[in-house]
């Protein structure tokens, strides 16, 4: 089975365990908005709804924790490597700076 998860159920999703964090670590809405340096009316918003800025969402998990998590996730794959060969061709190619596609 393949479970497809929108933009729209993420946003659900990270507000819950959002929520759950704060609720773990004994903080009240204020006390997480104060931590946090984001507006409590954002962080209502954000758990009844989801929506939330990026910046807000990055403040609330450097207090909540997991934004080491979120940051490794946006990582690029490499895969696993079968070679010496394969681990020295990614090493060789530059890195791009501008995509190709519009």
């Amino acid at each position: 089975m393949v479970a497809i998860l929108t933009p729209r159920k993420a946003q659900e999703v990270l507000a819950c365990n959002v929520r759950a964090r704060r609720l773990a670590m004994g903080l009240t809405q204020v006390g997480l908005s104060k931590r946090a340096g984001v507006a409590l009316a954002s962080l209502r918003k954000f758990e009844q709804t989801g929506a939330i800025s990026l910046e807000s969402l990055l403040k609330l998990l450097m207090v909540v924790g997991g934004l080491e998590r979120l940051a490794e996730a946006s990582a690029p794959e490499h895969g696993e490597f079968s070679s010496i060969d394969e681990v020295l061709e990614v090493q060789e190619k530059p890195t791009r700076k501008k995509g190709w596609r519009s």
